[in-house]
């Protein structure tokens, strides 16, 4: 919900602050006053593009700050918005509110924030999309587009539509991929077939040497102990010799082993207390060599004999550099590589009967999206009916008691670039990601009327009372979001005002609906109603917005019957609708919030 604007160097407004509540707002003002800043405002937060013409004449540049809350509304609203703040690193105020901010300099330079972080302006169209819709006369151009007519249609819908429309669309998914899959191996069968050869090649030779992990370093290491294999031996031996003694001259007395024995011997044999009691040690000392020798005597036997031990080593290290060359810098990286080499393999197989298994799957995932489309097709066939009737009842308390609003779900046929038709009931479709269908909304202005399709049947005033039914109609589907409507009662006035005031207010039950409106009927349902006012101080003009009180809007009121607002008449007129917009509003449930 939108809690707060304000808004700076933007038209005629030099600086204005409005805060806004749940229920129906109306902004209402003097021709020229900036009422349609207002709305440019939210168009501003809602990432549009930024026009340097709108920065008021004099100031360096406009600012519009925004304060948003999201508790009021439904919680995938809230889902998205989470997730674009998290991503976008903004922090909300003190009190939960987000606040979004969009600057645009007189030389057409735009910046933008949210929740205190520089963001693209596309960020703030993210933040805003779930949160504020405004409908002003250019956005009233959505409504002609047959993407957004669908889009509605589904919406009316529902979960059963949409839970048809996922179940399509996996379908679909399943059949491009495996349609995908046979259109590249059957265009591509000699190339793949010239892939599978070098890989089969590549893998029989990898296969023949059959190189274990890690292979090629331990080989390293020992090529490296066989290289010097001589002075290992020699300083093995030559230490063993040292402790125990040549084995070509045995004798007491040839090893550090005879000579500790020598030693140990004598000090037992002592009577001195001293010597007899430093025995123990040398004892100690003779178990430590005799382990030394043994290691020894184990180092020099595990020496390899075989003088063609290094030979093969070196032999098997070349064969190993052969893989390592041409397919991973590592044995362990071609035993990877010959991993993903043999999946890639399986998937090359193009033979006939390889083909022919594929095409079979790709037809089964194609009747799989057929009964998909077919059903979601019905869905919402039978949905456009309830529609239509549900809008052209709307349509009917609009001054446009006679017009009928027409839904048409029709097949989409394929064109001749389609990348993935699709037969279905004897024709070649367009199966799309929404599914092989279109909506369009005709409208017949009074009864015989031929229907034609918005775009060529509605003016911009009824156009603005049909998107305000489809809004009110719609509503129930989605709570909590903004609604700004600009210019919806364009060419109306007596009872079918007093009729827009009372949908509006309908709408405002569960949404925050802001309205800018010249009818004093409409304004009357307002729950909040602001006002714009234009000042000339001689220097400029200067608008400023403010909230009315009930006396005030008496008189604002009484201002918009004719200017009748310094008459009795006029403010009694005034009274009378607000009286009577009360008891319509109290007829109902009361406004959200």
């Amino acid at each position: 919900m939108l809690t707060e604007i304000r808004i700076d160097g933007l038209g005629v407004i030099s600086t204005a602050t409005a805060q806004f509540h749940a229920g129906l707002t109306c902004l209402t003002g003097e021709t020229g006053a900036g009422k349609t800043m207002v709305v440019t405002s939210l168009h501003l937060l809602s990432g549009a593009r930024a026009d340097a013409g709108r920065v008021r004449r004099g100031a360096a540049r406009a600012v519009v700050e925004g304060r948003f809350t999201v508790e009021e509304v439904h919680a995938g609203a809230r889902d998205e918005v989470e997730k674009v703040l998290e991503s976008a690193g903004a922090q909300r105020d003190d009190d939960g509110s987000i606040i979004a901010v969009r600057t645009v300099g007189s030389d057409g330079r735009s910046r933008a924030h949210l929740g205190g972080r520089g963001v693209p302006a596309a960020v703030l169209s993210d933040f805003t999309a779930p949160l504020l819709t405004v409908h002003g006369q250019n956005d009233q151009l959505r409504l002609q587009r047959p993407d957004q007519q669908l889009a509605a249609l589904d919406q009316f819908a529902g979960e059963s539509t949409a839970a048809l429309l996922r179940k399509y669309r996996l379908a679909r998914r399943t059949w491009l991929d495996a349609r995908n899959e046979l259109l590249e191996r059957t265009a591509r069968s000699r190339e793949l077939a010239l892939e599978a050869d070098r890989l089969k090649h590549s893998l029989d030779e990898i296969d023949s040497l059959a190189p274990e992990p890690g292979e090629d370093e331990r080989i390293v290491e020992e090529v490296r102990r066989l290289s010097d294999l001589d002075s290992l031996r020699e300083a093995a031996t030559a230490a063993h010799d040292a402790l125990a003694g040549p084995a070509d001259a045995p004798g007491e007395g040839s090893g550090a082993l005879d000579l500790l024995g020598v030693a140990r011997a004598r000090l037992e044999s002592s009577e001195d207390r001293v010597l007899s009691e430093l025995a123990p040690r040398l004892g100690d000392a003779v178990s430590v060599v005799v382990d030394l020798t043994t290691e020894l005597s184990t180092y020099l036997s595990d020496l390899p004999s075989d003088p063609g031990a290094l030979d093969s080593l070196l032999n098997r290290q070349a064969e190993l550099k052969t893989l390592t060359r041409k397919y991973a810098p590592d044995i362990d990286g071609v035993l990877a590589w010959a991993h993903d080499a043999r999946g890639r393999l399986d998937s090359l197989d193009v033979s006939e009967d390889a083909l022919a298994a594929l095409s079979a799957e790709v037809e089964s995932a194609a009747e799989q999206v057929r009964e998909a489309a077919r059903k979601l097709t019905t869905a919402r066939t039978k949905a456009a009916k309830k529609l239509a009737a549900a809008v052209s009842s709307e349509l009917g308390g609009l001054a446009m008691g006679r017009a009928k609003l027409e839904v048409q779900v029709r097949p989409v046929p394929a064109s001749a670039q389609d990348s993935a038709p699709i037969m279905l009931g004897g024709s070649e479709l367009h199966a799309g990601s929404s599914g092989v269908d279109e909506a369009e909304f005709r409208l017949s202005a009074h009864s015989g009327a031929q229907s034609l399709p918005l775009s060529r049947s509605a003016s911009g005033g009824e156009l603005s009372r049909v998107m305000l039914a489809l809004e009110v109609v719609l509503a129930s589907s989605e709570h909590g979001s903004t609604m700004v409507f600009d210019e919806v009662d364009a060419g109306v006035g007596g009872r079918a005002a007093v009729e827009i005031g009372r949908r509006l207010a309908q709408l405002a039950r569960t949404h925050q609906v802001i309205v800018v409106t010249h009818l004093p009927q409409v304004a009357a349902f307002a729950d909040t109603h602001l006002v714009v006012d234009k000042v000339d101080d001689g220097k400029g003009v200067n608008s400023g917005v403010r909230t009315l009180t009930t006396e005030e809007r008496v008189v604002e009121l009484a201002r918009m019957l004719a200017g009748l607002d310094d008459t009795e008449t006029g403010r009694a007129h005034a009274e009378e609708l607000l009286a009577t917009a009360r008891s319509e509003k109290e007829a109902v449930a009361p406004a959200a919030g």
